[in-house]
Formats: structure tokens, sequence, C-alpha cells
């Protein structure tokens, strides 16, 4: 029933706008009048933290599996390998991370006898490198190590009813640390070799380290046993899974031979290849070289803190700058720095120049925050914000962020220089492809036909236009895998593939075959006009994972340009579990794809198109499963090699082989355009590094001062509405005034 308010509820509507008006006033009055939008709590705004992002949680944070780049955006700053790439030096350059010195190989002929410094790889039985480690490096302070008065480990044997109110590592409020040791760095090695972890370049080490293909039986054996005395026990309700859910089978993998990696003393191991491999020092400078404290191991496998999600898939321990202090991957993800790391310095520099921060104790900066945002419009609308640190450049904002001038190149635009924005922008070293599978009856195959069919296509797909469409230009099209800024890159006439660009003189550079080439091509192939001999047009599967915005349009294009010679794509887009099973298994046509430097060497790119390396037979990296005599030939003699005239000279006969070969629709290598704002420094791009947070410097008062600029409250509109809202309340106060003189 609608009726008059009663006096009590006239009362109490004056009172309420009376109480509203004077709050709003009051929030005029004391605001703050720098950034009412500020994500950020206000004690946090001098203090030296760094924030940035991620779009997607880390699917591993275990260096025996992670393998991708947001992963080691994320490991790279907590765990350290025994060596690093010098921050300043270019080309790349391995220093001594937590080793007193790089090691110099010992190299052995089969007999025993110790040979020269460098002799043919032919002659070499075996290699030795021994890695004495600095004294006094110390883990970040973690629960796994927190001991009682006693000296026994507090969380061991830990129950479910102790972990019922814990979700995050730092929920357990005991912690300790203790000092780096070689058995550290032994038991990540023989965790490389533990089948359950599927260590991603298990494929590789086990060609090179002794004796790791006969210790990975050895854990098979043992897991074996310990699942049939299981079974055994548990009867015809036994579940694998489940069971090792509920109570992990324990390894003790020092106590199983392993002679390729051995402990020397408490500061010294030593690990022995079967042949001469120089390239294993790059990879002794990545995380799956982290050492793994024996306690750490024994830590995670309790069942009690796995069914809390407690992993050390999710909750790394190690030795760097910084430690997981926070870790919500559907929010935020945050480092802290290590209250124990050692005395480190930033490095002096190398051209001469005197560098402000030589000699200043690292790390600059006391936090990492990486918030998740998903949508790139928000992300980068913060960074303009000042609200995040650095950010790339979407391709929706490119046109705003950047210009193109005529012989110049890139450069930002009026409105960030403005802002003070740097914008950094390098040759990743990085390519990105389209690969046949050479294993298909259609698009497989070594023959001549075959081959051509290849060419062909690698014509009709425009890499210059799909670059400029949708990269904003920001690529260099490939010519073979290995990437500029690598040994074995060569530029020009040189550099370019004939059997896909023709050489313009007038402009000096290579200039894409016409489509009539590339129909001839498909003629000679076996399908003039795109039809078979079945009389049926050439159709290729597209095997991706793509999905967003941009996918279908991209599809359309791959679509266009090979309708252009008569060919027909079968989009086949899958979600990512099951198009990296159809990669694996070689079930498929053509795909796109990708790699990431591991380290600045051509041995790094060409290994991808090694035989013995394909994926569908040997779980490779060779996605292709291109497996050439010649090329693998060549391989063997150049991949053990240091740099030099001869090895350029394979190199140069091996990119042939595959330029002719095509196994791969030769793609791109990105140029990243990385921005950051003025109030950051030492932002150099990582590209083959990872671990390069620790270097980053905060102006903090610049900051503050560019987010107050640029953050600044309008209060025009809500003084506005403060007013017309003191104006509606007046009859409600005189009213309110009268009763009381009336009372």
């Amino acid at each position: 029933m609608v009726g008059r308010l009663t006096d009590t509820q006239r009362n109490g509507a004056g009172a309420r706008a009376i109480a509203l008006v004077f709050a709003l006033a009051l929030v005029l009055a004391g605001c703050d009048p720098a950034q009412p939008n500020n994500p950020y709590r206000a004690s946090d705004a001098n203090a030296p933290i760094y924030y940035t992002t991620f779009r997607e949680p880390p699917k591993h944070l275990d260096p025996a599996m992670a393998y991708s780049s947001n992963e080691y955006s994320l490991i790279a700053q907590i765990y350290e390998p025994p060596f690093q790439y010098h921050y300043l030096k270019r080309p790349y350059e391995l220093e001594p991370l937590t080793v007193e010195a790089m090691p110099t190989p010992e190299y052995y002929a089969p007999d025993g006898a110790r040979l020269g410094a460098d002799p043919p790889p032919q002659d070499v039985d075996r290699v030795v490198y021994e890695l004495r480690l600095k004294a006094g490096t110390m883990y970040g302070e973690h629960p796994c190590f927190a001991r009682d008065a006693a000296g026994a480990l507090v969380y061991e044997g830990i129950t479910d009813r102790a972990v019922a109110d814990v979700d995050e590592i730092a929920d357990l409020p005991r912690v300790g640390s203790r000092e780096l040791m070689a058995e550290d760095y032994v038991l990540q090695v023989c965790r490389l070799a533990d089948p359950r972890l599927n260590c991603p370049i298990y494929s590789i080490l086990e060609n090179y380290i002794l004796g790791m293909s006969e210790y990975r039986v050895s854990v098979q054996e043992r897991l074996d046993a310990e699942r049939e005395r299981r079974k055994q026990r548990a009867g015809g309700g036994y579940d694998v899974a489940r069971d090792e859910r509920e109570e992990p089978i324990s390894i003790d993998y020092l106590a199983i031979p392993f002679p390729g990696v051995e402990v020397v003393d408490r500061h010294t191991y030593r690990i022995t290849l079967t042949r001469k491999y120089p390239q294993m020092l790059y990879w002794l400078a990545m995380p799956f070289f982290s050492p793994m404290p024996r306690e750490a191991v024994d830590f995670y496998d309790q069942a009690p803190l796995i069914r809390r999600g407690i992993t050390l898939d999710r909750f790394p321990v190690g030795t760097g700058a910084y430690r997981m202090e926070r870790y919500d991957p559907n929010t935020k993800i945050a480092l802290a720095r290590n209250e124990r790391y050692r005395d480190e310095r930033f490095p002096a520099a190398v051209d001469g120049t005197t560098h402000p921060d030589t000699g200043a104790a690292l790390p600059f900066i006391d936090r990492v925050v990486y918030s998740l945002e998903k949508e790139s419009l928000p992300r980068w609308n913060k960074f303009l914000q000042g609200y995040y640190d650095a950010s790339g450049v979407p391709e929706d904002s490119f046109d705003r962020a950047i210009q193109i001038e005529g012989g110049t190149g890139a450069t930002l635009s009026p409105f960030m220089r403005d802002r003070d924005i740097r914008l950094d922008t390098a040759v990743a070293t990085s390519t990105y492809y389209y690969a046949f599978n050479m294993l298909d009856p259609v698009v497989g195959g070594y023959s001549e036909e075959r081959a051509k069919l290849r060419q062909a296509i690698s014509i009709a797909v425009d890499i210059e236009e799909n670059t400029a469409i949708f990269r904003n230009g920001r690529g260099i099209s490939a010519h073979g895998p290995v990437p500029p800024g690598i040994f074995g890159s060569r530029d020009g006439r040189e550099r370019m593939n004939a059997y896909v660009y023709g050489w313009d003189d007038a402009r000096g550079e290579p200039v894409r075959k016409s489509l009539d080439s590339a129909r001839r091509l498909l003629a000679e192939a076996g399908y003039p006009g795109g039809i078979g001999p079945d009389g049926k047009p050439l159709t290729i599967g597209f095997d991706n994972s793509w999905t967003g915005a941009g996918a279908r349009t991209r599809i359309r294009w791959l679509t266009k340009k090979l309708d252009a010679i008569g060919a027909v794509v079968a989009n086949r887009t899958t979600d990512y579990s099951r198009f990296q099973d159809k990669v694996r298994g070689g079930n498929f046509q053509l795909i796109s794809w990708g790699w990431l430097a591991d380290y600045p060497d051509p041995e790094n790119f060409l290994f991808l198109l090694y035989g013995p390396n394909g994926k569908a037979e040997h779980a490779g990296p060779n996605s292709a499963n291109y497996d050439s005599a010649r090329f693998n030939e060549l391989f063997a003699r150049m991949e053990s090699m240091p740099n030099s005239p001869r090895r350029l000279e394979l190199i140069n006969e091996m990119t042939a082989v595959l330029q002719r070969d095509a196994p791969w629709l030769w793609g791109v290598h990105p140029v990243d355009f990385s921005l950051y704002h003025s109030w950051v420094s030492n932002s150099t791009p990582p590209l083959v590094a990872n671990n390069n947070m620790k270097y980053r410097r905060i102006d903090t008062d610049a900051r503050v001062q560019r987010r107050r600029g640029w953050n600044r409250p309008r209060y025009g509109p809500l003084a506005a509405g403060f007013a017309i809202l003191a104006l509606g309340s007046l009859p409600a106060v005189w009213t309110i005034r009268r009763r009381n003189r009336g009372a």
C-alpha cells in the first residue's frame, strides 16, 4: 500500500540526506588528489616493486618439466643453474653464476688416455666437466628446511589435519635455509631421467650424458617393483593413479648408480659426456640444471600437501635473487627478494663506457608482482596509466603507439613520447614457421615431385603479407631456420631461398616469386591447376589450436592464399592438448609452429630438423619428422664444432639442403617491441637470458609523480552532483527544523 511518510520516516530520510551531504563534503575535502583508481596499496607507493602481467597461468614451475617462456619468466628468477649469460656482453657470453669458474673440458680416448685441448670428435670417448661451487650460497627461506631445536625437520610426516587451512606455502609458519651443495645439482640431473616427470629435453640429453638411459631404466624398474608390491597388497581394486596421489612413490635418486653425474665433494660435482658436445655448457645455463635439495623433494612428496595443491610445480625452492611469495594463478603471482641471497654485483660495462650501477649490490627490486590480465585492452590502459611498468605493443593499439617513418624504421608516436615512454626493439632469437609432416603420403616424402609441391605452397603463402597484416610488420622473413644474430645466419643475397624468392637488383632485396611460378611447380608435382591424378583438388589439412578474435581471420587468409593456386585448406582447429597429441603422433599434414632459442648457437635451431630428433618416432623437437641422410650427416659433423669458417660452410650446405627439400614453409623471425616507462632502467631485452629481473631498477619517486599526473580525478562532475544533492536535501532539512521548533 502506498501512503504518506510518517514523522519518524521523514525525520530519518532527512537525517540520512544530511549525513550523505556531509560525507561527500568530507570526501571532497580530504580525498587524496593523486589516484583514486590506483589498484595498489598506498603504503607500497614508494616501494621498489616491479609491476607486470601474465596472460595465462604457467603449467609447470618444476625445473625438470618447465620449458615455456611464461614459465621461465618466473622460475629463472628463483632457480640458479651453474652458469648465466653476462648481462651486458653481446654476442651473448656465458659466465659463472653459482660456480667459481667456467669449467675446462677434459677429453679422453677409448683406452682412457687423456687427449689434448681440442681433439677431433671421432677420437673422443669421454668428456668430463668438473664444477666447483662458490661457498656460502644459501637457499631462500622455505618450510622444507625448517628444523626444531633437536635438528629434526619440522614438516616431515605432516598430517592432513596440520594442513587443513593451508592454501599457500606462506601459510606454513616455520621456515629455514641451508647452504647450496654439489649433491643438489646431481639430484636434479637424476630427476631429469625420472619417467614420471616427462622432462622435455630428456631425448636430447640421453644422447650425451653417460649412463642416462640406463639410469632411467633403473628408476622405471624400481617404480614397477613398488607398483607390483602395492598391487598385490591392494588386490583387484588397485588404481595406479589414485594410489600414487594418496601415497607418492619416493625414489632415492642418489642410491642408483649414475656415472654421468657424480658428487666429488661437498662443493664439487662432475658431469661426464659420451662425446664431444660444447653446447652442453649452454644447457647448463638453463633451469633444467638448477639445484634441487633433497629436503624439497621429500617435503613435496607428502600426500597431505599434494592433496592441498602444495607441490613443487607451484612453489619452487631455489637460491636465486627471488623466492615465491604468493602463487594464485587466477589473480596474482608475487616474488619477493631472497633474504639469504649472496653478494652479487652489477657487472662492469664492456664497451669502454661507465655504467652507473657497476658494482652495486643485486637485486635492486624488492618484489615482482605479476597480475593476471587476459585481455589486451585493460592491460594496455593500465600500462598507460603507469600501473604496469612495461608492456608489449598490442596489435589493436599499434598505430597509437608506433609510427613507421620511411628510412628510419619504427619510432614512438608523439603521444608516447610525451609520456617519456621508451621503445626497445630487437630481432628475437626465434623463428615461426609452418611445418609439413614429412611422414604424410601427400605433402611428405623426399622425391623431386613432393619437394616441388612444398615449394609451390611456400611461394603461395605470402609471409611478407602475413607479417604486415598480423604482426604490424614486426618481423623479418625467414629463408632458413637460423635467425639473425646467431652464427650461421647470412645477410643479403647469400641468405636468399632461391626456390621461393628472386633477387631484385634495383631494390637490393629478395622478392617473392609469382603465383604463376607456384602453379607451374604444382603442375610439375602432379597437380595441374591444383587437381591431382584422382581428379580431386589437392586438399591440405591444417591442424592448429588457434583461438581468439583473430583466429578465423588468420585461417581465412591461409585458405585464400592456397586457393590462389587451386589447393584447398581443410581447417582442423582443436584445443591445445588435442593439437599436441596430433603433433606428437605425426597425425597432421601442415601445422603452424615456433621455436625460441634455448641458447645462442645454430645447433639449437638446426637440431629441429635432425632425423633422430623426429617427434613422432623419437619424441624429439623435430615436429616435421624430417629425416634427410645428407642433412643428418652434415649435422653430425657440425654440431660439436666451435664457430669457424669450416662450421659456417657446413651450415650453408645444410641450409641449401633444407631450402630444396622445404620441410618447413619458412616463416618469420619476429622483431620484439618492448615499451618501458621512463622510471625503469636496466631493461635490456632478455632474448636467450631469462634471469634479468635482478638487474632492473625502479625510480619510485618518478613513478609516483607520473602516476599522479596521469590519474588526477576530475572533480567537476562530482561537485555538480554534490550541489544537486545538497539542493535536493534542503526541503528535508527545513522540515526537520520546523518539526524540531514545533516540538
